[in-house]
C-alpha cells in the first residue's frame, strides 16, 4: 500500500494541524476503523488527511458484555467499553502497520488514572509514525470513563500532566457533550495544554426491547452517534470556537454525524479546521475520500483559494 504512487493532492485542501501536516482535513473517528488494517482494502489511506486509531489503554480491556452495538432511528447506540489490545500489544503488533501507512496517524489514548495517561502518552509519543496524541476523556461506556471529561479541575490537572509527557507530537483532547457547559471543558483542556480539541465524541442513549421489557444493550446504555446527533454537534463545535477557541488559536476537530461533504462545509461554518468521519465508516468506507473530492469542488464553485477560508464564516 505504502509503496503506491500517492495521487496527487490539492493544495487548496492542505491542512495544519497543531503543527501536524495534512494532505486535506478529512480524518477517521476513534473507534470506528480499528488500528489501520482493519479498513486498509476498502479505504485508501493515501487520500486521507489524517487516520485516529482506536483507544490504547495500558492493560488490555476485553470491554463490555454483548449486546454492544444496537441500531436506532438515524443512529447508533454503542457500548463497546474500550476494548483494546493495550500498550505492549499495541507496540508489538499495530505499530508495524502503522509505521507504513501513507497518512498522518494519531494515537488515541485512554486510562482510568492521570498516571495511565502519561505513561500511554508518552511511550507512543516517542514513536515517529504517531504525529499526535488524542486524549480521550470522554467515553460514556466504562466505570469512570468520564471521570476526567466531566470535571474541569480534574481535566485541566490531567492534561497538564500529560503535555511534558507529549514532547514531539501534538496534543488533542477530544470532548464530550454530556455536561452543562462544554465551552469550561474547552477553557480547561487549553489551560492545561491542548494544542487542539476534538468534539464531540458520543451522547448517553437508551434503547429498550418492547417485547422483553430491557435495555437492548447488555451495559443498559451506551453512546449516541450518526446523523441523529449532527445539529447538536454543530452546536457544541460552534459553541466552542465562538466561545474559547477562537481566541486562543486552537483549531477544532469537528465530529458527530457527517455522511457528505455538505455536512463537513456545515462544521467548517461552525468553527471547525478539520472534520473526522466515524458512524458513516460502516455504510461506506470511502465517506471521507468523497468528501475530500466534495470540497475541492465545492472550493472551486465558489471560487475560494484554501479550505481554511470556511472556518467560522457562520454569518449571524
Amino acid at each position: 500500500m505504502s509503496r503506491k504512487a500517492q495521487p496527487a493532492a490539492d493544495p487548496r485542501l492542505e491542512t495544519r494541524l497543531a503543527g501536524a501536516k495534512l494532505r486535506n482535513p478529512v480524518l477517521t473517528a476513534s473507534g470506528t476503523c480499528g488500528y489501520g488494517p482493519e479498513y486498509a482494502d476498502v479505504l485508501d489511506y493515501r487520500r486521507l488527511g489524517g487516520f485516529v486509531g482506536k483507544s490504547v489503554t495500558l492493560n488490555e480491556q476485553p470491554g463490555n458484555e454483548p449486546e454492544r452495538i444496537v441500531e436506532v432511528r438515524a443512529g447508533l447506540l454503542n457500548a463497546i467499553g474500550l476494548a483494546n489490545v493495550g500498550l505492549r500489544s499495541f507496540i508489538d503488533e499495530k505499530i508495524p502497520f502503522i509505521s507504513t501507512m501513507p497518512t498522518v496517524v494519531f494515537a488515541n489514548v485512554a486510562g482510568g488514572s492521570v498516571e495511565e495517561y502519561v505513561e500511554v502518552a508518552g511511550t507512543l509519543d516517542s514513536y515517529d509514525c504517531i504525529a499526535g496524541i488524542e486524549l480521550n476523556v470522554s467515553c460514556p461506556n466504562v466505570a469512570d470513563g468520564l471521570m476526567f471529561g466531566t470535571d474541569a479541575v480534574l481535566l485541566r490537572r490531567l492534561v497538564a500532566a500529560v503535555r511534558p509527557a507529549v514532547k514531539r507530537g501534538c496534543l488533542i483532547v477530544k470532548l464530550t457533550p454530556n455536561v452543562t457547559d462544554i465551552s469550561t471543558l474547552a477553557r480547561a483542556a487549553i489551560d492545561g495544554g491542548a494544542d487542539a480539541l476534538s468534539l464531540i465524541n458520543t451522547y448517553c442513549g437508551l434503547a429498550i426491547d418492547t417485547k422483553t421489557w430491557k435495555p437492548m444493550l447488555a451495559n443498559v446504555t451506551g453512546g449516541l452517534s450518526g446523523p441523529a446527533i449532527k445539529p447538536l454537534a454543530l452546536y457544541n463545535v460552534h459553541r466552542v470556537y465562538r466561545d474559547v477557541a477562537r481566541a486562543a488559536n486552537i483549531p477544532i476537530i469537528g465530529m458527530g454525524g457527517i455522511e457528505c461533504t455538505r455536512d463537513a462545509i456545515e462544521f467548517f461554518l461552525a468553527g471547525a479546521s478539520a472534520i473526522a468521519v466515524g458512524t458513516a465508516l460502516f455504510i461506506d468506507p470511502t465517506i471521507p475520500v468523497k468528501i475530500a473530492d466534495g470540497l475541492s469542488a465545492y472550493l472551486a464553485e465558489r471560487g475560494l483559494s484554501h479550505v481554511s477560508e470556511l472556518t467560522g464564516r457562520l454569518k449571524l
